[in-house]
């Protein structure tokens, strides 16, 4: 089973949903912004993919972060600002039987999904 996680109007995650419409891949929406995001999720996640790679800052949610939310992060301050803003993760990610994906990337989804 595919989970993409994200928010509806996000553009990346709009090209994912439409990318798997496209190839007739069923698929599970998992919206942040209305069902959360658990520590557990998370954390497996991260035991998938680098913080670096997950955490977004590059978009709005990061940009409106104090400066003192910005600065050093680490593993562990990554991870307690994307519990509490989940928009701060790097979209879409895909859960899916042989691992994760994070960030749209047609090639790769391609590779991953279709094997």
């Amino acid at each position: 089973m595919i989970t993409l996680y994200g928010i509806p109007n996000c553009d990346s995650v709009k090209k994912g949903r439409t990318w798997l419409d496209d190839k007739g891949m069923a698929y599970a929406f998992h919206d942040f912004r209305k069902q959360g995001l658990d520590s557990a999720l998370l954390k497996g996640w991260l035991k998938q993919a680098d913080w670096k790679v997950l955490l977004n800052t590059k978009g709005t949610t990061w940009r409106k972060l104090s400066e003192e939310e910005r600065t050093n992060p680490d593993l562990a301050k990554a991870t307690e600002l994307m519990l509490a803003y989940p928009t701060l993760i790097k979209r879409p990610v895909v859960a899916h039987a042989g691992g994760l994906l994070v960030g749209f990337d047609a090639e790769r989804w391609q590779a991953e999904l279709s094997a």
